[in-house]
């Protein structure tokens, strides 16, 4: 786990163990309720989700504990008990209702939560597309059937971490679309095991059943964010995810070779199996840690696992690129076009690597090859909605390139504007556009398109300093000296620069 993503899930994690101990404390000694454990349970619940919204799975976890292990409850009896006060035969125990009152706390807190976190994100998901994962848009029954898969290929990598990749979207993993693919005995095996495990821990209330509860909870609640099931995430798989459920995992390994061990035939090769386990996984750690030293080393040790994403070849790319080894990032970038024809994203790394060899006739064509992979735009359908915000650089990358004929300023201005009927927002095509015009001369327009990137980013100091050579040439003084020291306020460093033109050359007398 590495990364700032990697790290946040660390941190998530920390704050999840500390709320659920916090929340083990919360039953005094007498049975009776103790609201402090409470309180700060809530407090680190909150703390947990603010680093990684999975946090906030740990209240289901404390419902769990309460529940199965600390009140000592099995499903047959909490069946029984509802069967009962159904039939008016008795009503709930004291015990219990003091579990509901501290459960209902929890929940209450948690949906709080909740209504902060939708209102954080304005009520919507982010923009992910099909390239992220794929089965996203896939359809049914493709997408049910990919989305369950996916649960065996992360039990897996839990059992059997050898084949780790730091990306897991694209073509990583090919979709199941027929019910007769092999993979699907893989799903059912892995719900059987589950069911499994589920039975003996709800049915019986021994020390044995309680360790199988807890550790299932903690696999799967944390899981169920990530897992695809309930709504579509960015990922296919994500081994960062799993960082919280292989506690969970640990505990159940643990109980299971407890119990092996135990058995006076198998005692001595249970120890020797988990020496050569500890001992081959420790070597494999030191060895992954060297495919983290760069991310050249990082992609090309992905590379090796899975060659079927795209991603993965523009990522060694861009690490080669970072180096100005652009002759052979080129040999990437294209691999990546061929390994995922429809793929903008590489298309559009071609083009700009072509364009940095200087050779402009092949960058303009890649650079057309993305454009026409662009989602058209739908009457009455947000564009914004359906494409990667920074997919729309095809068109600034493509006016760039073909504004250095003079003959083709207009059809880069077409490009400029294209972008910008697509995604009103798109700052960057204002600020290209208002310099292409200033080129050709048309100072109203370069005014009004510099006017409009201002309306979306006001500091600015680049902005307010072009706005003032607009001014300038549209024989503004006034303005332009305002908008020069706009600039000069934002950006002090900007004052060798204003201070290069003269009064005269201002018009300022």
């Amino acid at each position: 786990v590495t990364g700032v993503v990697g790290r946040a899930e660390l941190l998530s994690s920390i704050f999840l163990l500390a709320a659920f101990l916090a929340y083990t404390k919360s039953t005094g000694a007498d049975r009776s309720i103790v609201w402090a454990p409470i309180a700060l349970t809530v407090v680190l619940v909150a703390a947990a989700t603010l680093c990684k919204e999975q946090g906030i799975t740990v209240v289901g976890i404390c419902c769990i504990h309460e529940v199965f292990v600390a009140q000592g409850f099995t499903l047959p009896m909490l069946l029984e008990m509802l069967r009962q006060v159904l039939q008016g035969k008795g009503g709930f125990p004291y015990a219990v209702l003091q579990t509901l009152l501290k459960l209902i706390v929890l929940i209450i807190s948690t949906l709080l939560l909740v209504i902060i976190r939708v209102q954080v994100i304005q009520s919507q998901l982010p923009v992910f597309t099909r390239f992220d994962n794929p089965a996203a848009v896939s359809p049914t029954p493709t997408r049910q059937m990919t989305f369950n898969y996916l649960l065996p290929v992360n039990a897996w990598l839990l059992l059997n971490p050898s084949e780790l990749c730091c990306d897991w979207t694209m073509g990583t993993i090919p979709l199941v679309e027929s019910f007769l693919d092999l993979r699907n005995l893989a799903t059912l095996l892995f719900y059987t095991c589950l069911a499994l495990l589920a039975h003996h821990s709800l049915r019986y209330s021994h020390g044995s059943a309680k360790t199988v509860i807890m550790a299932l909870s903690l696999i799967v609640l944390p899981f169920i964010p990530a897992s695809n099931l309930f709504f579509p995430v960015g990922f296919v798989v994500a081994e960062r995810v799993l960082y919280v459920p292989s506690m969970g995992f640990c505990v159940l390994f643990a109980h299971g070779f407890k119990i092996i061990s135990q058995k006076g035939h198998l005692k001595k090769v249970s120890w020797l199996i988990l020496g050569v386990l500890l001992t081959t996984h420790a070597v494999k750690t030191f060895n992954r840690n060297w495919d983290w030293e760069s991310e050249y080393t990082l992609f090309t040790s992905a590379l090796k696992v899975n060659k079927n994403n795209a991603k993965l070849w523009n990522n060694v790319g861009h690490a080669l690129e970072g180096q100005n080894n652009y002759g052979k990032a080129l040999q990437y970038f294209l691999q990546a076009t061929r390994v995922q024809p429809d793929d903008i994203g590489a298309h559009m790394n071609v083009g700009r690597t072509y364009k940095n060899l200087n050779r402009s006739k092949e960058a303009e064509e890649a650079y057309l090859v993305a454009k026409s992979l662009m989602p058209q735009v739908i009457p009455g359908k947000k564009y914004a909605t359906r494409v990667a915000p920074n997919h729309l650089n095809v068109y600034i990358n493509l006016a760039n390139l073909i504004r250095a004929n003079e003959s083709r300023l207009e059809e880069a201005d077409q490009l400029y504007r294209q972008a910008i009927s697509m995604r009103p927002d798109f700052k960057q095509a204002y600020i290209s556009r208002g310099e292409l015009l200033l080129k050709m001369n048309k100072l109203t327009e370069a005014r009004d398109a510099y006017l409009h990137a201002l309306d979306l980013d006001r500091s600015n100091a680049d902005l307010w300093y072009n706005l003032a050579i607009v001014n300038i040439e549209m024989k503004e003084p006034s303005e332009a000296l305002k908008n020069f020291n706009h600039a000069l306020e934002l950006n002090p460093s900007a004052q060798a620069g204003a201070l290069q033109l003269s009064p005269s050359d201002a018009g300022i007398r």
